[in-house]
Formats: structure tokens, C-alpha cells, sequence
């Protein structure tokens, strides 16, 4: 396989979008004309495109199981407060990145479907679940501030009031800054932090100027992680600057393609405090060593091209002594705390962002 990998040449976050788009066309919410005009924008190559879907398999559907319960892996502590505890040791060797990245791909090769699904109807959202832009707890509006050689443009929530606050960064999924993660960020203001969600896509003139949405993945994939994660650099640092934020007290969030941007992100700064990435790809392992921030990851069981890189992550926190915890929803797939998406699983979801909250009060709050 690792001689025809048609995603070989890819970067990590390259990679995952790519995977993403194939699951995508796979479930039913791209067609394979719109699949292949994504793809080609990644990849930079119809042809390339092509080879990834073709002459590939129906995935068969799991069943969800009945009243599911989180799995939770405890976390192991290292010159951090006592509360944390140790992380389960593993019975298998850790694969190493290059055969982690194969995995996936073969598996998201080997099962997309060449007739998409039906799309199912909308899942209703709970009550409570959104908070408005006009709460009047908090303050909400777009914002820019200085990156590296661009005006970053992003979507600031905060509590009403003088602070100083704590404060979170948002990571958007590969959609870029969409209504949902607007939405997150203000439920992030409302449980009491300064968030701001960064728009990867700044230098096209922000999200809401992109008209075709294949731009979006090929402006994501036109820039490399580390130009990615200097946006993210750069909130921290406008957070920071802020008068009504609390300069040490700093963590970070993100969803899918944003979950790889926060494991990225840790590994790239020193201020944060905690992370949390739902279903994000791994960063480069040997990144690991430079993470401060304590780590809870959030993964669907069914999101098996993700999981698959669980191993990998585990093993190299543990290792390098870093604060760690997984939890893993039964039933759930890729993206299901997204509330606008066919994945969303409100159980999973509600359970996962009250866990998110107190992650971020242990460790963020302090």
C-alpha cells in the first residue's frame, strides 16, 4: 500500500482533510462530483482524486448500542496539581506514525460507498443547548488582530463585566468559522471565558466572503501546520494583550480538523493550560515532549479512522509523563457534538461539553 498511497506526499492536516471529504461522500453528504472537486482542491490533481475513490467498498453501519456510557482513560500527572491520576498502561506496542497513517488510510480507502446514503432528517437540539448572540450575560462580535504577515479575522465571546477572565481559543472544523462554532464560543463565554474562534481562512477575506465552499479546503491545504498553528499563536497572544483577560490562564478547544489544530497548538505553546480535542487527528509524535497543557481528548466509537490513532497519542503522553484522559462515547461518530450536522448525538454531546467545562475549570480556572 505504501508505495501506491495516493496520500503519501500530504502533510498530516492534508491528509485528515482528504480522509474527511472521502467519509463525507461515503455518508452521504457529498455527492462524488462535489467529493472529487474537494479532494482535487487538497490534493491538487483530478487524477489524484479519482484514484482516491476509486474502485472502493460500501462501509457497513454500526448500531448504535443502548443507554451508552462514556469510556474514560484517567490521566497521568507530571509536576501538576494532585487531583489528575495515573494513565492506564496499554497491552499492545504503540504503531509508529507512518503505520498509524496507513491504517487510516486503507480503512477510509477500503469503505467508501460508490452510491451515497440518504441524508437522514435533522436531529432536533435540546433546549438550553445554544446560547443566543443577545444573552445578556455576555458580549459578542467579529474581531481582528495582527498574525504573522496578515490581519486575523475571528469571533470573540466574552461574559459581561471587567474580569480578568479566563480565556479559551476555538478551533473550527474544515468548513471554517461557521455558525456552529460561533456558537461554541458563546457557550464558552456564558460558562464564564473570554473565547475567541480564529478564521483559518482570514487571508481569503474571512469565511463569510468565500463563496464556493471547494475554496475552503484548498486554502486549508495551501497552507502548511505550522503557518495554521501560527494563527492560533497569534490569538493566544491577543488574549493575552487584552485587559479583561487573565494572561495565565489559557486553554484551548477544537473540532475535527480544529481537534488537529489543538493538539498542534499544545504542542507549539507554552501558555496553554489545558487542551481538549474532539476527534482530532494526532499531531507529530515527536512534538509530544513540548506539550504543557493538560490534555482530554474526545472520541466517537464508531469514528474509526480517527481512533485508529489513539494508541499512538496514549502511549506517547504516557511516556513523556504528560497530563492525559480519553474518553471514548459508544454509538457516537465523527463530528457528533456538531449540533447543525447528521452526526450529532445529543447525549454524547451534552455529556462531552460538561466534561470540557470541568476540564477547563480544574486546569484553566485553577
Amino acid at each position: 500500500m505504501a508505495d501506491h498511497d495516493p496520500l503519501k506526499n500530504l502533510n498530516h492536516l492534508q491528509r485528515y482533510l482528504v480522509e474527511e471529504y472521502v467519509e463525507d461522500y461515503q455518508e452521504g453528504a457529498l455527492t462524488r462530483r462535489q467529493a472529487l472537486k474537494y479532494i482535487a482542491a487538497v490534493m491538487g490533481s483530478l487524477t489524484l482524486a479519482n484514484t482516491v475513490l476509486a474502485g472502493c467498498t460500501p462501509m457497513p453501519t454500526a448500531a448504535p448500542t443502548a443507554a451508552p456510557q462514556p469510556t474514560v482513560a484517567p490521566a497521568a500527572p507530571t509536576a501538576v496539581p494532585p487531583t489528575a491520576t495515573a494513565t492506564r498502561a496499554i497491552s499492545t506496542v504503540a504503531p509508529t506514525p507512518a503505520q498509524i497513517a496507513a491504517t487510516a488510510t486503507q480503512a477510509v480507502l477500503a469503505t467508501v460507498a460508490t452510491t451515497p446514503v440518504p441524508t437522514p432528517a435533522a436531529i432536533p437540539v435540546p433546549a438550553g443547548v445554544r446560547v443566543p448572540a443577545d444573552d445578556p450575560a455576555i458580549e459578542a462580535a467579529m474581531v481582528t488582530f495582527p498574525g504573522e504577515g496578515l490581519t486575523i479575522i475571528a469571533y470573540q465571546a466574552r461574559p459581561k463585566g471587567d474580569g480578568p477572565f479566563p480565556a479559551i481559543v476555538v478551533a473550527h472544523e474544515n468548513r471554517g468559522l461557521t455558525d456552529y462554532i460561533q456558537g461554541v464560543t458563546r457557550r464558552l463565554a456564558k460558562a464564564g471565558y473570554v473565547a475567541v474562534a480564529v478564521d483559518l481562512l482570514s487571508k481569503q477575506g474571512g469565511t463569510a466572503k468565500v463563496s464556493d465552499p471547494a475554496q475552503i479546503p484548498a486554502a486549508l491545504s495551501a497552507a502548511s501546520p505550522d503557518e495554521l498553528a501560527g494563527h492560533y499563536l497569534a490569538a493566544i497572544r491577543y488574549l493575552q494583550g487584552l485587559p479583561f483577560v487573565n494572561k495565565d490562564r489559557l486553554g484551548m478547544t477544537g473540532f475535527c480538523f480544529g481537534g488537529g489544530m489543538t493538539w498542534l497548538t499544545a504542542t507549539k505553546s507554552p501558555d496553554l493550560k489545558a487542551a481538549v480535542p474532539y476527534y482530532g487527528p494526532n499531531p507529530p509524535l515527536e512534538g509530544v515532549p513540548n506539550i504543557k497543557a493538560a490534555v482530554l481528548a474526545i472520541y466517537g466509537e464508531n469514528d474509526q479512522r480517527i481512533n485508529a490513532g489513539i494508541p499512538a497519542i496514549e502511549e506517547a503522553m504516557k511516556k513523556h509523563n504528560k497530563v492525559f484522559e480519553k474518553i471514548i462515547y459508544p454509538g457516537a461518530a465523527h463530528a457528533f457534538h456538531n449540533d447543525t450536522g447528521r452526526n450529532y448525538k445529543p447525549d454524547a454531546a451534552e455529556d462531552a461539553w460538561q466534561r470540557t467545562l470541568e476540564w477547563f475549570a480544574r486546569y484553566v480556572k485553577g
